[in-house]
């Protein structure tokens, strides 16, 4: 009998320490998910680790709806991380970012905070200018997603955002779907649905740099956009209610070129505004999703990033206030320019500007929207 208590004990404690060896096991981009486990808002955080059968590793926590890190591989088959990011919740919490975001209620600005629906004005929290930005400072990327991992390419994450949560009107409940495809796509599908008629406009906010090496800059990435027009802002970000052409200025990527040639060309007066680019262009694709909305390539690694959406426009951010205070996974400074944001939207300040798309959700409406990150190489 004591051996058999003897030999049982020995195995629970073979078995605790394979646990324990499983969930401190590092994924494939070098992250500890013990790292991510804890509590925020009452709510419990984790890392949710995606892979397909070409080897592609995409990490996820649902604090925020944040893409942590996405391994793919470069021209010579070597693994690359091309996202910014942090090792821990804690560092997430610590220095707020919305590196990676599912951005929620509202992506992009908001004029002075204020809208109105149905003759009522509503006055949101402002954190960007006098305007707010990305549904204000208590905005969803820090906030806790429900995780439901649907299988090992599938996590859906859900928010319930109540009536009233920063003054956005209605009880709304927001899904977004990763699915991890076996061709090297991250296809983002948004969805929404109202009890109140409210507004809405849910990107994601991926910082990428192909090079796999954020301590460089991203200004050599080619980049092409296909948009012939393009919503300038005045001094504030603000979008100014104006559609112009890109054509014969620095705002042309409909020819590739890199994201740095003219990026400090600052007599250009939206460059001087966005201190470079930081700008809504306006898509040509007129919402197929299967036309090519924008391409970044690094010439360094051959990583290439292919964008698709049915949304009307994509805003393209160079990281032009990161500023070298801020270091990420690896304890990697995070300089001025490290990275390009490519987040696929409705126009900033739509709710204002009813000449725009609409960004209006009505009680028995389903909010719909997709994105797809889609990457390769060029030899």
């Amino acid at each position: 009998m004591k051996n058999h208590i003897l030999i049982a004990g020995i195995a629970t404690l073979m078995l605790a320490s394979c646990a324990q060896k499983s969930q401190t096991e590092l994924t494939l981009s070098g992250l500890n998910p013990t790292k991510f486990q804890t509590v925020v808002n009452d709510a419990q955080t984790g890392l949710y680790t995606l892979k397909n059968k070409a080897g592609m590793e995409v990490c996820i926590t649902n604090f925020g709806g944040r893409i942590v890190s996405i391994m793919v591989p470069d021209k010579n088959g070597e693994m690359k991380d091309v996202v910014l990011g942090f090792d821990s919740i804690a560092d997430y919490i610590n220095v707020p970012s919305d590196f990676g975001a599912s951005i929620g209620r509202y992506a992009n600005r908001i004029n002075q905070g204020k809208m109105v629906l149905d003759g009522d004005t509503i006055q949101l929290p402002k954190n960007n200018f006098g305007h707010c930005l990305h549904g204000g400072p208590k905005g969803w990327q820090y906030q806790v997603y429900e995780a439901n991992p649907i299988d090992e390419t599938t996590l859906e994450l859900t928010r319930f955002s109540p009536d009233g949560d920063a003054n956005f009107p209605g009880n709304l409940t927001a899904k977004v779907l990763f699915k991890l495809t076996d061709d090297n796509a991250i296809d983002i599908k948004y969805s929404a649905t109202t009890d109140k008629k409210t507004v809405i406009n849910m990107t994601n906010h991926s910082y990428f740099n192909l090079s796999g090496n954020p301590s460089k800059a991203a200004t050599d990435h080619i980049l092409y956009v296909n948009a012939d027009n393009y919503t300038p802002v005045d001094r504030t970000y603000m979008t100014t209610g104006e559609i112009v052409p890109v054509k014969d200025t620095p705002m042309d990527f409909t020819t590739p070129k890199a994201v740095g040639r003219d990026i400090t060309n600052f007599d250009f007066i939206q460059l001087k505004y966005g201190n470079g680019y930081d700008h809504n262009w306006v898509l040509n694709t007129n919402g197929d999703v299967k036309q090519l909305a924008a391409k970044l390539t690094s010439p360094e690694s051959g990583i290439s990033l292919e964008v698709y959406t049915d949304e009307p426009g994509i805003q393209v951010y160079t990281g032009n206030f990161l500023d070298g205070t801020v270091k990420g996974k690896k304890g990697i400074v995070y300089n001025q320019r490290a990275s390009v944001c490519l987040e696929t939207q409705h126009y900033p300040d739509s709710p204002n500007k009813p000449q725009w798309p609409s960004v209006i959700l009505e009680p028995g409406q389903t909010y719909n929207s997709e994105c797809i990150f889609k990457f390769s190489v060029e030899k």
